[in-house]
């Protein structure tokens, strides 16, 4: 299956002088959860801000290269058509409207979507996927707890019926059991046909999902490849999966328990 996604060569600035991104190439392919990962300006935002149009809200702007949805350029349109052509955000820190009812929310989420039906379809996804959505639809939004809210920004981007779904540290402040879920929904929602891209400090939960993922430090593509593959890349493990934090705290204890038994010679000898 060919490329939902391209992006080609793409560098960004912020201002005149702060680069976010330089030459960054990335594809998502048709049947793919897609990783980003990366730790604090990196640049992951700053790639889904330019894939999603929505860089010149933050003073932003492509400087170089192109992006692309199946054969169409998508890097030069407003935000709004973007969102027609079927790639929805869902940015870091939820930003649901807290005052609006939950169905109010949904309904917001609605207004991309191509067709009266779309819409229809995809309440009904949104429902199945998040039974709570249903249940608390009349409740002010601001009142669910941080998992429902995350829940619910996504439901609210899935009322579209997006191509493509960008998603922005999804698990950001929520508890361990709900980081699980989360990542199940993620795959339910790929599984239903639509593409992911996932950006997150979180990489055992993003690498469980993700079908491949690129590192990105300090604007530029360090490693790519399959999840597994970086799931075993002793850089990935040294630098976000703590994959040398057994064998280090394996080997402090070892130094602590030979010390205990110098000791307890040197005390031996003494009273002997």
């Amino acid at each position: 299956m060919g490329s939902v996604l391209s992006v080609r060569g793409l560098s960004v600035r912020y201002g005149r002088s702060v680069g976010a991104l330089t030459d960054v190439d990335i594809d998502v392919e048709g049947d793919d959860v897609l990783a980003i990962l990366g730790g604090n300006g990196a640049g992951k935002s700053t790639l889904l801000r330019a894939v999603s149009g929505t860089l010149s809200l933050h003073r932003g702007a492509i400087t170089a290269g192109e992006i692309r949805l199946a054969d169409e350029r998508i890097d030069r349109m407003d935000p709004a058509l973007v969102v027609r052509r079927g790639v929805v955000a869902v940015p870091e820190g939820r930003q649901i409207f807290g005052r609006m009812s939950v169905e109010e929310n949904l309904r917001a989420g609605g207004l991309g979507a191509r067709s009266t039906r779309t819409r229809d379809e995809a309440r009904e996804r949104v429902h199945e996927l998040f039974p709570v959505l249903s249940e608390r639809a009349g409740q002010p939004a601001g009142l669910l707890s941080g998992g429902e809210q995350q829940m619910l920004a996504i439901g609210r981007a899935l009322m579209s019926g997006p191509t493509l779904l960008l998603l922005d540290e999804p698990s950001l402040g929520l508890a361990p059991q709900l980081v699980g879920r989360i990542g199940e929904i993620i795959r339910e929602i790929h599984d239903q046909g639509t593409g992911v891209v996932l950006v997150e400090q979180n990489a055992t939960m993003a690498l469980k999902v993700a079908d491949h993922a690129v590192a990105l430090e300090v604007g530029r593509v360090a490693l790519s490849g399959t999840a597994d593959e970086l799931s075993g890349s002793d850089e990935i493990q040294h630098l976000y999966l703590g994959g040398h934090a057994e064998s280090d705290e394996q080997a402090e204890l070892e130094r602590v328990e030979a010390d205990r038994r110098r000791a307890g010679r040197r005390l031996a000898r003494w009273t002997g």
